[in-house]
């Protein structure tokens, strides 16, 4: 096995050398080998995909499409992309110069903020977040600006961002909204949006919104920023988290054809363009899978409120999520709230794999994540783990 020259050992990307890796991955990789252990750990969702979709990916195999993809996704997809965002969100891209498709959700991240950032560009994120964003902004060259939501129910208010707008000065290229939220779970009403949406409209700045949950809603109807400020919106969005697709790897951002331009020349130079069978089941799916997501929404919502109920029974503090499948969860009071040694112990001594919420940033600390995607069994599973876990550590406290 070769061994890198010891000159070279420092010959990196000091950007990148400054960053560890997902606080997410990197826990779940801890934890992942601890015998018995039900994960609630990753963002995965607990459906396959659906039938017709993957027959689509099949059929395009069959055919022999094995040959380079337009780099910014074959014309059916783009097309696909844009009627579903007409028909779901009332919004209007053109399929060809303002739509680019992406390896996933996180490529359409790492493409528009290289396409975006230059060195001393900062980005308001407010937190807690997707644990990718600082590190793929730091990466590209720019600052991220996190900002702590926790004590405004883990919503940024435009009290907030004007206030650091007005701090951080001109040097603020963009602000990054996610929603429904990864991790609590929170979703902007239309009012909310609107009120954010008047402060950006001030200020010569893009928002990137993170629209990749928009699907998986309960109660609420989702809003997209993109239909208030199209001018000043870099919308994100994938079919990882809707029609359960996330081995498949295929997202797009739909912005202003200016701004296309440049993001779709970096993602050529990232990845030259999607598989082209992964692309025909997007397409299957954005054409005749629109109800596929409202089917699992219907399962999530009963695990949803089932571990919300067994986690309030045992003393953890949440709020109900109104979108995605996860619970931002507080620890209870008298366990330690140093969140990387409550979930340590939880997986080695309760058998349950779940985030420390500090992966998420500041205001994440105290609390965990727990995604209920799981199969039902292993949501039983967890939360009677859980139960004994929590008893077993009152007792032992109580001594």
């Amino acid at each position: 096995m070769p061994k890198l020259n010891t000159a070279l050992s420092d010959q990196v990307n000091q950007r990148l050398d400054s960053i560890g890796p997902s606080g997410i991955r990197a826990f779940d990789q801890k934890v992942t080998g601890i015998p018995g252990l039900v994960k609630l750990t990753l963002g995965e969702p607990g459906f396959n995909t659906p039938e017709h979709v993957k027959e689509a990916a099949v059929e395009s195999i069959r055919n022999n499409d094995s040959h380079y993809s337009a780099q910014k996704g074959t014309p059916a997809l783009r097309n696909a992309i844009s009627g579903f965002l007409k028909t779901r969100y009332n919004l209007d891209y053109d399929p060809k110069a303002e739509i680019v498709t992406t390896i996933g959700a996180t490529e359409a991240l790492a493409a528009s903020l290289m396409a975006m950032l230059n060195p001393g560009d900062k980005v308001i994120v407010p937190t807690p977040a997707f644990a990718l964003y600082v590190p793929l902004i730091t990466v590209a060259g720019g600052t991220p600006v996190e900002v702590d939501t926790s004590k405004d129910n883990f919503v940024l208010t435009p009290q907030r961002l004007k206030g650091t707008l007005a701090k951080e000065g001109d040097a603020v290229k963009a602000v990054i909204l996610t929603y429904p939220n990864n991790p609590t779970g929170v979703e902007y009403t239309e009012a909310e949006l609107q009120g954010l949406a008047d402060v950006i409209a001030t200020k010569p700045i893009f928002v990137i919104a993170d629209e990749i949950y928009s699907e998986l809603t309960y109660g609420i109807t989702h809003h997209s920023i993109a239909a208030m400020i199209p001018e000043q919106t870099i919308l994100v969005n994938g079919l990882s988290k809707s029609h359960a697709m996330t081995g498949y790897r295929i997202g797009y951002i739909a912005a202003p054809a200016d701004f296309v331009k440049n993001a779709a020349k970096m993602h050529a130079f990232l990845v030259t363009a999607p598989s082209n069978p992964a692309q025909a089941a997007a397409t299957e799916a954005l054409t005749n899978g629109l109800d596929d997501p409202k089917k699992m929404c219907v399962q999530y919502k009963k695990s949803r409120d089932y571990v919300i109920d067994c986690l309030d029974k045992l003393g953890f503090e949440t709020v109900p999520p109104k979108g995605t499948f996860y619970i931002f969860a507080k620890i209870p009071a008298g366990f330690t709230q140093n969140s990387v040694d409550f979930a340590t112990e939880l997986a080695q001594d309760g058998k349950v794999g779940v985030i420390p919420g500090s992966a998420f940033g500041p205001g994440g600390e105290g609390y965990i994540r727990l995604s209920y995607a799981a199969s039902v069994e292993d949501l039983h599973a967890a939360m009677t783990n859980m139960k004994g876990f929590m008893a077993a550590k009152t007792a032992s406290a109580s001594k």
